[in-house]
């Protein structure tokens, strides 16, 4: 499959984030979740395109955009860069589609960024407590330990790390387009920082005002998330007005690999202008 481009260039704070925008039409922006990148969408951005114009990109210190020692790229960050971002592509009330951490990203942007969109689709997104696996907490504790294992141990971290996120066993090239970004010296130090910056406080200071949101929201989940159960999906559903619960059945949290299918009919159903 042919990798998203990203050949444009954004300068957040001195450090640079990458994107791409494709298509024509009302304004559409992905944002992929940890530990993925805006890849996740290759599959989807193309067919998105036919009828939106859309905007990806990779969070800072993720996949192609600038990973640095003693980097902020905690969700307190995330979510300014998705506000920046949004001003500096001109969007005003764009279509959001948010999987895993973008969905704190997209929702932080929202309600303490004064970020509004015109529709918000979260998939799978971590939004309420509790969240963070046994691995993630203890990386949390022995960052620099984890960062400065030999490589060959981090390397086989990775695959099975990322490979718990899907339902269906990763093909060899798409495990590889995920754990690319995250190996040598650089890599594997920004794939613990960015479980070390992952802290419940995040979701716990917005959680109470998502009834603040105004827009049409749909929530997708997978119906196997070993990552973040089901569970926390009909919970979110209860705080959010007039939105929707799509399960994706046969689907673990990567629902983007095991079911894209499934989440292009979910679009279909949901945006305006779409079918």
């Amino acid at each position: 499959m042919t990798p998203l481009p990203l050949q444009k260039r954004y300068t957040f704070e001195g450090q640079q984030v990458r994107y791409g925008v494709l298509g024509q039409g009302a304004p559409m922006v992905l944002v992929h979740g940890t530990p993925f990148s805006s890849q996740v969408w290759r599959r989807l951005a193309p067919l998105l395109a036919q009828h939106y114009r859309v905007y990806y990109f990779d969070l800072l210190g993720y996949g192609q955009s600038e990973m640095r020692a003693g980097q902020d790229v905690s969700p307190a960050v995330q979510n300014r860069v998705l506000a920046a971002l949004l001003e500096h592509w001109g969007l005003h009330r764009p279509h959001m589609v948010a999987h895993g951490f973008g969905g704190a990203t997209a929702l932080r942007a929202y309600l303490l960024g004064g970020c509004r969109y015109a529709t918000l689709s979260l998939i799978d997104p971590v939004a309420l407590a509790p969240w963070g696996s046994p691995f993630v907490q203890h990386v949390r504790q022995y960052e620099q330990a984890f960062a400065q294992l030999p490589g060959y141990i981090h390397e086989a971290i990775l695959p099975a790390y990322i490979g718990g996120a899907a339902h269906r066993p990763l093909r060899q090239a798409d495990m590889q387009m995920h754990t690319g970004p995250w190996t040598g010296d650089v890599g594997q130090a920004a794939f613990y920082r960015q479980i070390a910056h992952m802290d419940r406080r995040y979701t716990d200071e917005v959680e109470h005002r998502y009834g603040e949101i105004d827009c049409p929201v749909q929530v997708i989940w997978g119906e196997q998330d070993q990552w973040l159960p089901i569970e926390r999906g009909e919970a979110l559903l209860a705080r959010i007005a007039h939105a929707r619960l799509v399960r994706v059945p046969q689907a673990g949290h990567l629902v983007l690999e095991d079911a894209p299918e499934a989440i292009m009919a979910a679009l279909w159903g949901f945006l305006p202008g779409a079918a």
